[in-house]
């Protein structure tokens, strides 16, 4: 059967065919041809990289095992500038470890030569249609209004990553006694100028996937404290752990900034994964507050996860969950639930934030319940070093 019989194409599709081998080149050529494809073949990847660039191929075809650029890094590359566009690649040399790479690394498919022809020129179809159904998918997500900017696999999921840390900053949100407004401390909140992985969980979803948290974490704890040395600001800094970090055995080494600055930084643990899951966790928090750092729940009364850490880590600050301080100005149930774990909480000596308010009235509310402490967008929106606190 033709190529183009069937297809949901309108035009023929067009094949980016890299291979260093002319002799293989030209025979590739002559078989895509013959199966009715438009090839465009190349002997080296770094032009065939700028050729992608036009966006008029469906599908790539390249070998792996390349002088100078391989078909490995050809797939890096053109992440990051195509997320959609299907990668074949082929080797005359098969292995364990460059099949499993292939896999890993997100290639449509992966073929040894000699190659079959017919199961080739099946692939590099159902690959064209592949293309088209994202490009459809990724129109139609635009004209809704949602992102589909997302990484199609792992290699573009790499490239993203890179991109995302690459422009990452803090923004700070003040914290205030609910006495005054006046500040006790900022948040450090990530942000990224990436479109790809455009939030916070999107790129700490990434991380996760790639094993990059380690290199996350570092990467703020290194970004957090610098406005607060640079600006003289006295506040405290509450910077956000995931629970991986305390598994990273550069948060308890002396030399870093971020214990220079250890006795005005609370730490706030999430609850993205089980801390139970934590090898020595309860001795890595004892080790870090005898360095000075604070610890701080987050979300408590999220259910038992939150309860959960509020008995492992002992903190000297905890988080109500926003999901308590939405119209806890209105809601009877939401104001005896706050009363009560404010009230269990000065017994234990903890300090207590009310995270999440929005309005006035939770403002009032939240202080004649007895929060210590106010955090939303009602006090201030995060934003660059320091935001200014609406009380």
């Amino acid at each position: 059967m033709n190529a183009n019989e069937g297809s949901i194409s309108s035009g023929p599709i067009r094949v980016l065919l890299v291979d260093d081998d002319p002799e293989i080149g030209r025979a590739l050529s002559r078989l895509l041809k013959h199966e009715g494809f438009e090839p465009d073949y190349f002997e080296e990847c770094v032009p065939a990289v700028e050729a992608a660039r036009t966006g008029k191929y469906s599908v790539i075809l390249s070998d792996i095992a390349m002088p100078g650029m391989d078909g490995i890094e050809l797939m890096r590359q053109v992440r990051r500038f195509d997320f959609d566009i299907p990668i074949i690649l082929l080797t005359g040399e098969p292995t364990i470890d460059s099949a499993k790479k292939a896999i890993e690394l997100g290639a449509y498919r992966y073929f040894t030569k000699p190659l079959d022809n017919q199961e080739l020129a099946s692939a590099v179809k159902n690959a064209s249609f592949m293309h088209k159904m994202a490009k459809i998918k990724r129109s139609s997500a635009e004209a809704m209004g949602k992102s589909q900017d997302a990484p199609a696999d792992m290699v573009g999921l790499m490239v993203a990553y890179d991109a995302a840390v690459a422009t990452l900053w803090m923004a700070y949100q003040p914290i205030v006694n609910a006495g005054d407004g006046t500040v006790f401390a900022y948040e450090a909140l990530m942000r990224s100028e990436s479109k790809s992985l455009p939030h916070p969980g999107a790129i700490l979803s990434a991380a996760e996937e790639l094993g990059m948290l380690d290199d996350l974490g570092r990467r703020i704890r290194l970004l957090a404290p610098v406005p607060f040395m640079e600006m003289g600001n006295e506040a405290l800094l509450f910077l956000n752990l995931h629970p991986r970090d305390l598994s990273d055995p550069q948060l308890l080494e002396s030399g870093t900034i971020l214990a220079g600055f250890a006795d005005r930084v609370v730490l706030e643990i999430t609850e993205r994964a089980s801390l139970e899951k934590i090898p020595d966790a309860h001795a890595t928090i004892a080790a870090l507050r005898s360095r000075r750092f604070r610890i701080a729940v987050d979300d408590l009364g999220s259910g038992y996860a939150g309860l959960n850490s509020f008995a492992l880590l002992e903190p000297e600050i905890v988080k109500l969950d926003m999901a308590i301080v939405r119209d806890v100005d209105t809601n009877i149930t939401k104001q005896k639930l706050m009363r009560s774990m404010v009230d269990l909480c000065r017994d234990m000596g903890i300090k207590v934030v009310a995270e999440g308010v929005e309005t006035r009235t939770e403002r009032d509310r939240c202080v004649e319940l007895g929060c210590d402490l106010l955090q939303g967008y009602h006090i201030a929106r995060p934003g660059i070093a320091f935001p200014t606190v609406n009380w």
